[in-house]
């Protein structure tokens, strides 16, 4: 399997997690899912392509620290934030980020869907991703 175009799910709680790539699968998406950003990194290629869908709260590496990352190793990939608080400081670390959504969990299934289709095109990837 490769990682073109693959949707990676990073959220701490595992019900989060396994719902969100439950859903990204059922729309015909290659879903990797992580418990942490740490995870992400020790298993994402150096030549990865897709985006990411972010718990804003999690332990370990910080949103910001993520994106620093990220950058650092040249891996261009849109970050979509779901969070169960979407209060300003949720906001402003979003903007921080160059998160390209935030959504609030629950989160509407539909309203992902199309901004993960979106990310992914506007990524490069694919046309009806």
């Amino acid at each position: 399997m490769t990682d073109a175009g693959c949707v990676y799910v990073l959220d701490d709680d595992p019900a989060a997690r396994k719902g969100l790539a439950r859903l990204l699968r059922a729309a015909g998406h290659d879903v990797r899912d992580f418990s942490s950003a740490n995870a992400f990194l020790d298993a994402v290629e150096p030549e990865a392509c897709g985006c990411l869908v972010l718990d804003a709260r999690m332990p370990g590496l910080s949103a910001e620290e993520l994106r620093a990352e990220l950058d650092a190793r040249d891996l261009c990939m849109p970050i979509i934030v779901v969070s169960a608080d979407d209060g300003p400081e949720t906001r402003r670390k979003a903007e921080r980020i160059g998160a390209v959504g935030l959504y609030r969990k629950p989160v509407d299934g539909t309203a992902l869907l199309d901004a993960v289709a979106w990310a992914l095109r506007s990524n490069g990837v694919g046309n009806d991703a």
